[in-house]
């Protein structure tokens, strides 16, 4: 098992910046690939960004190409979700997941999940 607990999220103005965290335990941490994935009302979970086990390789869609950062950080159980220039179409419940894929793909492809963390964005 691996327990996954979000924060950082909040209300921030329309070209702010948020940074998530999500702290990880149990199972090496290391082994796992993470997501951070996020769901607005009446719409369908999407997957935002994604890292590797190691941290050497990163994806971020093209959505938020060029505003979000994803990092990990092995030593500390933690991955980072770095957001800039925020829109009011960014604004969802935001959730961190851990997948044993080498590159979990969809949302299906994650084993565990956090509880999520809003994020609102004031136009």
């Amino acid at each position: 098992q691996v327990q996954l607990v979000e924060s950082g999220g909040g209300l921030v103005q329309a070209g702010g910046s948020l940074r998530l965290s999500c702290a990880a335990s149990g199972r090496t941490f290391s082994n796992y690939a993470m997501g951070w994935l996020r769901q607005a009302p009446g719409k369908e979970r999407e997957s935002v960004a994604r890292i590797s086990r190691s941290g050497s390789i990163t994806y971020v869609a093209d959505s938020v190409k060029g505003r979000f950062t994803i990092s990990k950080d092995n030593a500390k159980n933690t991955v980072y979700l770095q957001m800039n220039s925020l829109k009011p179409e960014d604004t969802a419940v935001y959730y961190c997941a851990a997948s044993s894929r080498v590159v979990p793909i969809n949302t299906r492809e994650y084993d565990y999940w956090g509880q999520g963390t809003q994020v609102t964005v004031s136009s």
